[in-house]
């Protein structure tokens, strides 16, 4: 009996884990198009060092002060959790449409990259960048714990520990052993070449990486406004603002009605685009507010 009830407790955790990550890959791959930024400027030998330190940060943000946080709000004010949540939502949907407007609007961000100080080396600069960097992860840290939190809100404590712990490692590990194979993609792909044995792949994977960046950074733009509107639409609804929740809901069953075996799909597809529309407007409207302050605080 206790053997089964161990492995019926391990199947929940890892039924939870699963769930709450996948909860979470917005922000998961924001997370990883963000990180490799901070290494360029850096000799090679130093790379996979300071992704080693950002990680280990990140770990020690997630396990020492979001975890006990996230749980003990959970026990003593699970009715704050959506308002966090959608906090949360807000900035995510701010970071998406300010790097919607960069993309759009490369001008924009020449002119900022244009005004940063040239990059440095040496220890200080490598532990300035890497103190940054876990500033910045505990943000995001934050955001991933919160919203698998809430995917399992209604497990027993114990359960809901252990899934964060397992959530904490498995996306650490994830997002940065990746952030690690793509700055090391070119070095590789060099070594390659150096050693004649797969010229065409190593200058493949050259090629690739400035390819793969992009594509990641896109990526995470578009995660970012999906995952940060879905929050909002949700919250919204839970606290008693029905009626976008409601529109959405019943589109979604009209699209999976509509359209036979692909209902399902389509239906999901259907309410990512709103949630990613809900998104983009309430960045918008935060970006815009905070250009016109920053505006009105130059002059």
């Amino acid at each position: 009996m206790i053997a089964r009830l161990a492995a019926a407790s391990v199947d929940d955790v890892a039924a939870g884990a699963g769930r709450a990550s996948m909860k979470a890959a917005g922000v998961i791959v924001d997370d990883a198009a963000v990180t490799p930024r901070y290494v360029q400027g850096f000799k090679p030998d130093r790379e996979l060092p300071v992704i080693k330190k950002i990680a280990i940060g990140s770990l020690r943000n997630k396990l020492l002060f979001i975890l006990p946080a996230a749980l003990l709000l959970s026990e003593l004010l699970p009715w704050l959790l959506t308002p966090i949540l959608m906090i949360g939502g807000t900035y995510l949907c701010y970071e998406g449409a300010e790097k919607l407007w960069e993309w759009v609007n490369p001008g924009a961000h020449a002119h900022a990259e244009a005004e940063a100080p040239a990059t440095e080396t040496g220890p200080e600069q490598e532990k300035r960048l890497v103190g940054g960097a876990i500033r910045t992860d505990f943000i995001l840290s934050a955001e991933i714990m919160v919203i698998a939190l809430d995917e399992v809100a209604e497990e027993p404590l114990l359960s809901r520990a252990l899934i964060l712990v397992f959530v904490a490692f498995a996306i650490t590990i994830g997002v940065y052993g990746v952030v690690g194979l793509i700055v090391k993609m070119d070095d590789i792909g060099l070594k390659l070449v150096e050693s004649g044995k797969s010229e065409s792949l190593g200058r493949g994977l050259v090629r690739a990486m400035p390819v793969i960046l992009n594509v990641l950074s896109k990526v995470g733009i578009i995660a970012m406004l999906w995952v940060g509107g879905h929050i909002l639409l949700v919250g919204l609804d839970e606290l008693g603002v029905h009626f976008l929740y409601d529109f959405v809901h019943h589109l979604e069953e009209d699209v999976h009605e509509a359209t036979g075996a692909l209902g399902g799909v389509l239906g999901w597809l259907t309410n990512t685009i709103a949630s990613a529309i809900l998104g983009t407007i309430v960045g918008a409207i935060v970006v815009t507010v905070l250009h016109v302050r920053k505006g009105k605080s130059a002059h």
